[in-house]
C-alpha cells in the first residue's frame, strides 16, 4: 500500500463524503429496534406472485434480449411504456425526451457529472434530499440553500439570492426541487409556487432539476402538474424512479428533459454502467404493460395512508408540548421538530438504547442547520410498531425536556 492515498486520490475523492443515513442505519441492525430511519418501501408492497409469472415468461420467450447488453438509451419497450403513461398525464413527450438511469440515484450523479465544475453555485431546498446532496457534493458544488415553507421553496428568498448571485456574475447551474411530498420534509409544493419558481428561472436562465420519486403516492388532495409539464419549453429536466412505486431492488429510474441535455447525460452513462440492466428493464416493461402497475400503487397508496394516519394519531397521543411536525398528503416521510435547545445527534443515541431510531435532520441541510430536526419514515413498519416507536421516541424527547 503507498504511504499517502491521498496524494494519488482526486479533488473530487477527497471531498467524498459517507452518507449519513447509511452510516447511521448500522446502528439499527438490531431486530429490536423498531427503525424509522430508512427511506425503504415495505415489503408489503412487492408484487412478488406477479413478478414470478413474467420472470418465468421472459426466461422462456425473451431470454436473448433480456440476457444480452443493451443500448444505453434504455429499453425501448419500457421507454414507450414511460412516454405513454406520462401523456396519460397530461404530459406531451416522445422517445427523444426519456431515458433511463439506473435508479434515479444515478441520474442525480450523472446530472453532476455533465453540469458542474468545482466551486460551481447551485441552490437546494433547506431541507434537501440527502442523496441528492451527496452527489452534487462529490462533484464540489457550492450548494446554496433556500429555506422552505408551507407550500414549498420560499420564492422571496430565492429572488434575492438569484439577484445578488447575478450581481456577483456567479449565476448558478441548476435548482434542485422536490415538489411533491418532498424529502425529508413530507411538503407538496403549490401550482401558483412552481409556476412562481419557473418564471424565476426563466427571468434568471436557470435549469430546475424536479426531482419526482414519491408523486404518485398521493392519499389525499388533488394531484398538482408537474413542473416539467407547466413550464413545456425544456427548463425543466425530471427525475423518476420505480424504487418507491414498484420494487426498488430492480434499481430502474429515469430522465425526462430537452433531448439536447439528454444526449449529454447518455455519453456521460456510457462511460459509467454502459447501460442499465436490460435484464430488471425487460421485466419493468412487462409489468407495466399488462396494467399491473397502477393497481400495485392503488395497494400501496392504500397501505402508506394507513400508516401514516396511525403514525400522526400516536403523535398527537404521546409527543409532548413543543414538538410539531409536518402532516404530508402522500409519499414515505414526515418531518418532526423539537426544541431548538435539543440536538436530535445527541438525542439519536439516546433513542438507539430505547430501541427505536430516526435521521437526523441536519443530516439535510446543505449548510449545517436543522440540529433540532429529525426525519421519520412511516411506510416500512408496520402500524403496531410505527405506534410502539412514537411511544419510544416520545419518552425520550421528554427526558430532554
Amino acid at each position: 500500500m503507498i504511504s499517502d492515498l491521498n496524494q494519488v486520490l482526486s479533488t473530487n475523492a477527497r471531498g467524498m463524503k459517507k452518507s449519513e443515513i447509511r452510516e447511521l442505519l448500522k446502528l439499527t441492525q438490531d431486530p429490536d429496534i423498531i427503525s424509522f430511519a430508512g427511506g425503504l418501501p415495505s415489503p408489503e408492497s412487492f408484487p412478488v406472485k406477479e413478478l414470478y409469472d413474467i420472470l418465468c415468461d421472459i426466461m422462456k420467450n425473451e431470454a436473448q434480449v433480456a440476457l444480452q447488453y443493451g443500448a444505453t438509451e434504455g429499453d425501448t419497450l419500457l421507454r414507450t411504456l414511460l412516454v405513454e403513461r406520462y401523456n396519460k398525464m397530461g404530459m406531451n413527450i416522445s422517445l427523444k425526451n426519456l431515458i433511463i438511469t439506473t435508479a434515479s440515484q444515478q441520474a442525480l450523479d450523472l446530472i453532476s457529472k455533465i453540469f458542474i465544475d468545482r466551486g460551481d453555485k447551485i441552490i437546494v431546498g433547506l431541507p434537501s434530499y440527502l442523496g441528492a446532496l451527496g452527489a452534487f457534493n462529490s462533484y464540489g458544488a457550492d450548494m446554496i440553500g433556500i429555506p422552505l415553507d408551507e407550500h414549498g421553496m420560499n420564492v422571496t428568498e430565492l429572488e434575492k439570492t438569484l439577484s445578488k448571485l447575478k450581481s456577483e456574475n456567479k449565476k448558478p447551474k441548476f435548482i434542485y426541487i422536490i415538489p411533491d411530498f418532498q424529502n425529508p420534509s413530507g411538503i407538496t409544493m403549490s401550482k401558483k409556487r412552481r409556476l412562481e419558481i419557473i418564471d424565476l428561472a426563466k427571468k434568471y436562465d436557470v435549469l430546475i432539476i424536479e426531482d419526482s420519486p414519491y408523486r404518485e403516492l398521493r392519499f389525499e388532495g388533488e394531484p398538482v402538474d408537474t413542473m416539467y409539464q407547466l413550464d413545456n419549453s425544456g427548463q425543466v429536466l425530471m427525475l423518476g424512479t420505480f424504487s418507491k412505486i414498484f420494487a426498488p431492488g430492480f434499481r430502474i429510474g429515469w430522465v425526462v428533459g430537452n433531448e439536447d441535455i439528454l444526449d449529454k447525460i447518455v455519453v456521460a452513462k456510457q462511460s459509467t454502467d454502459l447501460c442499465t440492466p436490460p435484464y430488471t428493464q425487460r421485466i419493468a416493461a412487462r409489468y407495466v404493460g399488462q396494467g399491473l402497475l397502477d393497481n400495485n400503487i392503488k395497494k400501496i397508496i392504500n397501505l402508506y395512508r394507513d400508516k401514516r394516519d396511525a403514525m400522526l394519531e400516536a403523535f398527537k397521543q404521546y409527543m409532548p408540548e413543543g414538538v410539531t411536525w409536518t402532516e404530508p398528503e402522500g409519499g414515505l416521510f414526515l418531518f418532526l421538530t423539537v426544541p431548538e435547545h435539543i440536538d436530535a445527534s445527541k438525542l439519536f443515541m439516546d433513542a438507539i438504547k430505547e430501541k427505536v431510531a430516526f435521521v437526523v435532520g441536519s443530516s439535510f441541510y446543505c449548510n449545517g442547520q436543522g440540529k433540532n430536526t429529525m426525519r421519520i419514515n412511516f411506510s416500512y413498519s408496520s402500524i403496531e410498531m410505527n405506534i410502539e416507536g412514537v411511544k419510544r421516541l416520545a419518552k425520550v424527547i421528554k427526558s430532554y425536556l
